[in-house]
């Protein structure tokens, strides 16, 4: 038996455990000795269900079959905003902080129903709403430099990952929340495209923008966590036949463009697809000034909502919160928050792939480095928008067209951080994305961890298609 499970995979656990080859109970004890240390410095964590946590390992090990659990004694981590049974569902702060579940949500329902053990929750920004995670309790730091931000609003779950706390982790993104922290910390970061997990998170899911999705360190860890939550049953990654792809180094933001590394990593993008066997071309969607102003408005309005239905005291939330959520209240009064606006980008977003006749486009997934990890709580509403806008752009567009999306890492940036690329599909093309990613994966692996944290280690390159 190794020596310790901090580190291994996902895929690795499972198979250990249904074989007998280790106890979920011990794997689950190794992760909350590892965070005992490293989320000192982190604060990858809300909450760590320690004793509660090792209970449920020792049931998963007194089943007789192990069988039909994919994800059977993996410690797993979910975002604070989804209802874990016995937890308070933080939302962010204190001050948005909902009551005592009852129940699981569904999908903790199903990450729990296929054999996994949530350790705990992650951090996660006020209300979800910011790209770094941060509160008057703690601030949520990157492993790979931790003077710089995990990102947001899924940030507790990217920095858990990255360290080794737990193989994967569950995240929501509503306007980038999942993959622009699996791009701040060289993750794989999955959002399923419209309707395909369940949601049902606040008052209405960011009117139909936000999907849950996994954080993960490999492809293969990402696609059974993707098929759990789906409701589906895990299957092979298939190699892609020949794809065209779009390449599109446009910013979706007037005046925003990517620094050097992440137009190199776009360059690595495209080798990376030619060396696989597709066909690489330049082509742009064509952004109107209307976006940007309605998905502004729309993240404003969402805000706003969200904070009626919870029946939160706005004098209770950081400042930053109140000027966004008093904003939601104007744009929904004046009624620039408008369904067929969004339904008028999905068309046009579908059209593009038919339209230039391309099966998936790559982006830049950032426009910088992740920004400083910089109490950002504490600071304006307008440091916080000018931040946000300018480190990571190329999100949002995709979640208000309802398309999957996907980041994967292709590399290092001079200051030591990670870089990635965003990959987005048509309806339905999950599965190709990541069968691209798993392609990436087997051509040039990548680091899997930060390296200052326990068992770095590269990605088992060719060991994610077909496995």
């Amino acid at each position: 038996m190794q020596e310790t499970w901090v580190g291994a995979t996902a895929k690795q656990i499972a198979r250990a455990v249904r074989r007998g080859d280790a106890s979920a109970t011990q794997v689950v004890a190794d992760h909350l000795d590892h965070i005992a240390t490293a989320d000192a410095v982190l604060s990858a964590f809300r909450v760590v269900r320690g004793g509660e946590a090792i209970v449920e390992a020792e049931k998963v090990d007194e089943q007789d079959d192990l069988a039909n659990l994919p994800l059977a004694g993996v410690p797993v981590a979910v975002k604070e905003n989804t209802a874990v049974a016995g937890l308070p569902t933080w939302n962010g702060s204190a001050a948005a902080r909902g009551p005592v579940a009852e129940d699981d949500h569904e999908v903790v329902r199903r990450l729990r129903g296929a054999g996994a053990v949530v350790l705990g929750v992650t951090r996660m920004p006020e209300l979800g709403l910011w790209a770094t995670t941060d509160d008057e309790s703690g601030t949520t730091r990157n492993p790979w430099r931790t003077d710089r931000t995990a990102g947001g609003s899924s940030g507790g779950s990217a920095a858990a990952v990255a360290a080794g706390l737990v193989p994967f982790a569950h995240g929501n993104d509503g306007l980038g929340s999942i993959r622009i922290p699996a791009a701040c910390c060289g993750l794989i970061g999955l959002k399923p495209g419209r309707g395909v997990v369940p949601c049902n998170l606040g008052a209405d899911d960011w009117y139909g923008l936000t999907e849950h999705g996994i954080l993960a360190t490999t492809v293969a860890d990402t696609a059974v966590g993707f098929a759990v939550l789906a409701g589906r049953r895990p299957e092979k990654l298939v190699e892609p036949q020949r794809l065209k792809v779009a390449v599109s180094l446009r910013s979706p933001v007037r005046g925003v463009r990517p620094d050097k590394p992440n137009l190199d990593a776009v360059a690595e993008a495209t080798r990376l697809l030619v060396a696989a066997g597709h066909d690489a071309v330049t082509a742009d969607p064509v952004y109107p000034t209307s976006l940007g102003l309605r998905g502004i408005a729309t993240w404003f309005g969402a805000a706003c909502r969200d904070a009626e239905a919870a029946g939160l005291d706005r004098k209770t939330l950081q400042p930053r919160t109140r000027r966004h959520v008093a904003l939601g209240a104007w744009a929904l009064r004046k009624g620039y928050v408008r369904e067929a606006d969004r339904a008028g980008w999905r068309d046009r977003s579908i059209g593009f792939f038919s339209d230039h006749g391309v099966d998936l486009m790559i982006t830049p997934a950032l426009a910088s480095a992740p920004i400083a990890a910089d109490g950002w709580s504490r600071k304006s509403w307008r440091a916080n928008m000018v931040a946000n806008i300018r480190y990571a752009p190329y999100a949002a567009p995709w979640n208000i067209a309802g398309l999957p999306a996907l980041v994967v890492p292709v590399g290092m940036r001079p200051d030591g951080l990670p870089v990635a690329v965003q990959i987005v599909g048509p309806p339905g093309s999950e599965l190709t994305l990541l069968a691209v990613a798993g392609q990436f994966e087997m051509i040039a692996p990548w680091q899997r961890h930060a390296s200052t944290w326990p068992r770095a280690g590269r990605s088992a390159g060719g060991a994610t298609i077909g496995q």
